[in-house]
């Protein structure tokens, strides 16, 4: 019987196998053609470029204006040249082909002089290191074996180092085209990718400017725009405190660099570097423009897009009336200049009056002025930001809180009447008033300006016993803290709350031990205050003991490309009461019959018994002793607070006068300025309300000048 033959199982597996790889490859032709026929453009597109990057432009900031409508700060528009590198930056070589047909276009500095001071000698090392190839090879043959471990920066700088003036020396450094070149090189080198870099916007001709811009296509980055500058209408007043922004080449602060780098700022962005320009940055800076560039593998630019309109910044409207602040200005520093001249030995050490004005029920900042005498070059300047930043001894012009304060520890009651004689403590001098005035009460202590008085009120809180000549028993040191948080509710040692950056809050005496210290700084002869603490003090008192924070900035209003007529309303900022004095009202109102009479009867009638605006005031005399040329000197701080009108006060004032010589004839220039401010705000608010506004060049006032005839505090 024949064998059956066994059929074989490999050509079944190989079919198999076939048909596997035919479907597989199907689907990779199938996919390859969805891939070319479907999505072939867009592939092609995303081999063709690489990303979209977002860039911004800056746009003009807010402006301000004073409190009746009038521009007090603008902004101008300058022509500018502009340098934004590709996405991954330019190369050197590049670099300086643009430096080189832009020197041909425009100069960085007028005079060749200038040019030639603005290149130092590591600019030439850069100059010739980027020039060629060859320079840097020669260089990098230069470096030791301990060289090439530092990393890219130190070696740099070696290699720098390694470049000598007989290597730079290899170009003409009197050509005025060179020194150009290197000028406009170092800017761009500053620039950062897809972010606009100004090259010049200061003193940039028409010529130039038309140059450069008929020739953008051959200058790639560069572009002619038009930019902005900071314009005061009023030239320096106010500018204290109006403060500066950044110049484009500073851009952002270093030391804050990341801060604003969160916020959205560019390095190179323009900031408030002081005053409101810093306090209100995020309104005044306004709404950037972002622009979308389309860039290829190379970092080429393909296109942009505009994804976001700019908008300029919000404008600010001030609490400053500045016909007053001018006024105020020339004032002070025509006060003071006489003031000098009148003695100029003994008020040889006498260089400042500052002044404060707010309005106390609303907390607004009337005027702020200081003037300051510059020996050295014989002037007078206006250093108004002294008024928050400079602190000084202000005497008796605080009784006032000392009285409430006693009021406040129940030391005292209205009408509680003290023995004002001279108080001795063992191994301290006599402490007295300007004389004795035997059996005095409250009101009559401030009316006086009775030392003894406050004196009695310190020892009290402390606890001490007592006796002529012989120590304090029993003092509490915690009655200095005690006197100090009740001084804080008017101000005095603690932030004024102003819508400023910075502010001091004067010297705190670190000595408690010693008694008698108490007791001079219950008369205003040991902590330190500035005027605007003093004039926010005066106007809690002149408040009905409601403290208000001090603020220059009234309202924000949204911009509308119309300087001469404001935009509707963004923020308006009501009075911002901090607190109010933990007294009854009746205390109140007795300290305020106090300083009404200290202006009638009392220490401060000679000069404002007369005066027709019903003025309130507290006289102060604070010694100020220092050294000098190895000497000791002895001089008075003199000071003044007030408010009127008495019954519905419109403004508050301090005013501190430092290192004022001494003697009983001292005492008038604060009271000069005192009267003229009050009969300059007067008349101002008068000429406003009848719609009549003070020229600039209109001579203002001089105000009354009072006859002085001293009396002591």
């Amino acid at each position: 019987m024949a064998k059956k033959k066994k059929r074989t199982t490999i050509p079944i597996r190989l079919n198999v196998f076939f048909l596997f790889v035919f479907l597989l490859f199907s689907v990779l032709i199938l996919q390859l053609g969805v891939v070319q026929i479907l999505n072939g453009e867009e592939a092609r597109e995303k081999l063709n470029e690489t990303e979209n990057t977002k860039s911004t432009i800056a746009v003009p900031r807010g402006l301000m204006y004073d409190r009746y409508g009038r521009l007090v700060l603008d902004n101008e528009p300058v022509r500018s040249i502009t340098y934004t590198p590709p996405k991954n930056g330019d190369s050197n070589q590049t670099k300086l082909e643009i430096a080189d047909k832009l020197a041909a276009l425009m100069r960085m500095e007028e005079s060749d002089e200038d040019l030639d001071e603005l290149i130092r000698e590591r600019d030439k090392k850069e100059f010739w290191y980027v020039y060629d190839r060859e320079h840097r090879l020669a260089v990098q043959e230069r470096l030791s074996e301990e060289d090439s471990e530092l990393d890219a920066s130190a070696r740099y700088q070696r290699e720098l180092d390694l470049i000598t003036a007989e290597d730079y020396n290899m170009f003409d450094w009197s050509d005025p085209h060179l020194l150009n070149t290197v000028a406009i090189k170092k800017e761009l080198d500053q620039a950062f990718e897809l972010s606009a870099h100004t090259i010049k916007n200061e003193g940039v001709t028409e010529e130039e400017y038309a140059l450069i811009s008929e020739n953008l296509g051959e200058l790639p980055g560069i572009d002619a725009k038009i930019d902005w500058n900071r314009v005061r209408p009023y030239g320096s007043l106010f500018q204290s405190f109006i403060g500066n922004v950044s110049s484009s080449d500073a851009g952002i602060p270093r030391d804050n660099q990341e801060y604003y780098l969160n916020l959205g700022y560019s390095l190179n962005d323009r900031v408030g570097e002081s005053g409101l320009e810093l306090s209100y940055e995020s309104y005044l800076r306004g709404r950037k423009e972002i622009i979308q560039y389309t860039t290829d593998n190379d970092g080429n630019i393909l296109g942009t897009n505009t994804v976001r309109e700019g908008q300029s910044g919000h404008d600010l409207v001030l609490t400053v009336d500045m016909d007053f602040q001018a006024a105020l200005d020339e004032i002070v520093k025509d006060e003071l200049e006489t003031y000098i001249n009148q003695d100029p030995y003994r008020n040889r050490f006498m260089s400042d009056a500052l002044v404060a004005v707010l309005d106390p029920q609303t907390g607004d900042v009337l005027a702020l002025s200081a003037a300051h005498y510059n020996r050295g070059d014989n002037e007078y300047v206006d250093e108004a930001y002294r008024t928050i930043y400079d602190a000084h001894i202000p005497g008796s012009i605080v009784k006032g809180a000392t009285v409430l304060t006693g009021y406040q520890q129940d030391v005292i009651d209205i009408g509680t009447v003290f023995n004002d004689r001279p108080i001795k403590i063992a191994g301290t001098q006599v402490k007295k008033s300007w004389r004795d005035f035997g059996l005095i009460n409250d009101l009559g202590a401030l009316e006086q300006s009775s030392n003894v008085y406050m004196f009695e009120i310190a020892m009290r809180i402390s606890g001490a016993t007592y006796n002529y000549d012989e120590p304090l028993y029993n003092f509490d040191r915690s009655s200095f803290q005690t006197m100090r948080n009740s001084f804080h509710q008017f101000g005095l040692g603690s932030k004024t709350g102003i819508d400023l950056p910075f502010e001091s809050t004067g010297y705190v005496g670190t000595n408690i031990q010693d008694g008698g210290l108490l007791l001079d700084y219950a008369i205003g002869q040991y902590d330190t205050f500035t005027t605007l603490q003093l004039a926010q003090y005066v106007s809690t008192i002149a408040n009905d003991g409601y403290r208000l924070s001090p603020r220059i900035v009234k309202e924000v209003r949204e911009t509308n490309g119309n300087k001469e007529l404001l935009g509707p309303v963004l923020e308006s900022y009501s009075p911002n009461a901090l607190n109010r004095i933990a007294v009854d009202e009746r205390y109140i109102e007795r300290v305020q019959q106090g300083f009404r009479q200290a202006a009638t009867d009392g220490t401060g009638r000679t000069h404002w018994a007369n005066n027709p605006y019903n003025v309130a005031i507290k006289t102060g005399t604070a010694q100020n002793e220092f050294t000098e040329d190895g000497a000791k000197q002895y001089t008075n701080n003199l000071t003044l607070v007030g408010y009127a009108p008495f019954e519905e006060p419109e403004l508050a004032f301090a005013i501190v006068v430092p290192r004022a010589g001494v003697g009983n004839d001292q005492n008038g220039i604060h009271h000069n300025i005192g009267n003229r401010l009050v009969d300059e705000y007067f008349k101002i608010k008068a000429e406003h309300n009848q719609g009549i506004t003070v020229s600039e060049d209109e001579t203002l006032a001089d105000g009354v000048a009072n006859t002085v005839t001293e009396e002591n505090d």
